[in-house]
């Protein structure tokens, strides 16, 4: 689904502030393929990400989707196929429209026609978006005319889920989505991300600081360090390996222990 080919890029080249964000940078994901990518600040995750998602076009390489070269394809035509969520809840939703109308921007962004955002929802179209609420337990599905600057973060963020899932992408990057949430709030969101991604088979990257979801969820792990994957597990490998075996599996592959400590006390 998803092959990433030698990717380089480097920020303020040339200058005393120049920084080799990714660096040679190879992945290929399978369909389906639900991989959690973990790593120090500045290690490259969201970099990575804002490759896949258009935020800038790569120094070197290239990233194939499906089958299509994107390398350099610009990023609101990337965003009709792929879906992603931030860290923060207050973005991806526009706040002073309705949940409906959020709902209906998000329905609307894959269709392919010329006046496709000028089109109306139709009565089953509004029917759609009240069932697919309900589903998030959350009661959204009776505010469809509220504004969505009046929802908590956990309600922002699960709607946000929804409007990236509701027509399921090609791929899902989910940049440490639960992180702003309280635990509660973020376990349930967490909740609603596996059955959705589950339900669909979307092939999803998720950047998380938490070692235990790192090995938990989905079904391969990631490792990055310096702009580079540094370590790649997945199969029988992950599913009998421990947080002290992906830190040792770490230090032996870098030559140093991870130094995080929003990592090592997650």
């Amino acid at each position: 689904m998803l092959k990433l080919n030698d990717i380089a890029k480097t920020f303020n080249s040339g200058t005393v502030n120049e920084k080799k964000a990714l660096d040679g940078v190879s992945l290929h994901l399978a369909p389906g393929d639900f991989v959690t990518v973990v790593g120090s600040n500045g290690a490259g995750k969201s970099t990575l990400f804002h490759a896949v998602a258009g935020v800038f076009f790569p120094d070197r390489g290239s990233i194939v989707l499906d089958g299509e070269d994107i390398t350099f394809k610009p990023e609101y035509q990337r965003s009709r196929e792929l879906g992603r969520l931030f860290q923060d809840p207050m973005r991806g939703t526009a706040p002073h429209m309705t949940i409906e109308e959020n709902l209906a921007l998000a329905y609307l962004r894959t269709a392919k026609h010329q006046h496709a955002y000028f089109s109306r929802t139709s009565k089953a179209d509004r029917a759609f978006f009240q069932a697919q609420l309900a589903r998030l337990d959350m009661g959204l599905e009776d505010r469809m005319r509220q504004p969505v600057g009046l929802l908590s973060g956990g309600q922002r963020q699960a709607l946000t889920l929804l409007m990236s899932t509701m027509v399921p992408p090609k791929i899902l990057l989910l940049d440490e989505h639960t992180a702003a949430l309280d635990p509660g709030t973020a376990e349930k969101v967490l909740k609603i991300t596996r059955e959705v991604v589950a339900e669909h088979k979307i092939t999803t990257m998720m950047v998380t600081h938490n070692m235990h979801q790192a090995l938990e969820l989905g079904n391969r792990t990631l490792m990055m360090d310096s702009g580079r994957i540094v370590l790649d597990v997945q199969g029988e490998e992950r599913s009998s390996m421990t947080v002290n075996d992906l830190l040792e599996r770490f230090k032996a592959r870098v030559g140093e222990d991870l130094d995080n400590d929003r990592i090592l006390l997650s």
